[in-house]
């Protein structure tokens, strides 16, 4: 069906929600392993951002390790849409931000740093990998 996703989609946790950061402490998801997978996407969510003055940079790292060790910053080629457009201050309330990504290497991983936070902030987000090569998806995702 042309509208089916559902079966061409498979959502992994990224940054699980969890009590507000009240300080500068980085928020790092989950590593994706992209194996089977042609497309990935992280998806942030922002809750209540109360520091007047704070804002959150967004970091994509990948590499071949499963840990990550051998990380390494992604190539702004190598993404869809800037890392700057994943960013954002506390003006931002209650948004959706997105990245794309679409290197070489088997993991991935998003780091998004406050500074300048002294109040509570609520981030979350998920990896939404697609055009998988085994079809349909998992459901519940595994």
């Amino acid at each position: 069906m042309a509208r089916d996703i559902h079966n061409n989609l498979h959502v992994r946790r990224g940054i699980s929600p969890a009590a507000a950061v009240v300080d500068n402490t980085p928020f790092v998801s989950q590593i994706a392993d992209l194996l089977g997978y042609e497309a990935a996407e992280f998806v942030i969510l922002t809750g209540a951002l109360a520091d007047a003055d704070a804002t959150f940079t967004t970091l994509v790292e990948h590499g071949d390790a499963a840990n990550l060790s051998d990380a390494a910053a992604v190539p702004d080629d190598q993404l869809i849409g800037l890392e700057t457009q994943a960013s954002f201050t506390f003006a931002d309330d209650d948004k959706v931000f997105k990245i794309g990504y679409r290197g070489p290497k088997r993991y991935a991983r998003v780091t998004v740093t406050p500074a300048a936070n002294a109040g509570n902030a609520f981030v979350a987000g998920v990896w939404v990998l697609g055009h998988p090569r085994n079809r349909p998806t998992a459901n519940p995702p595994a």
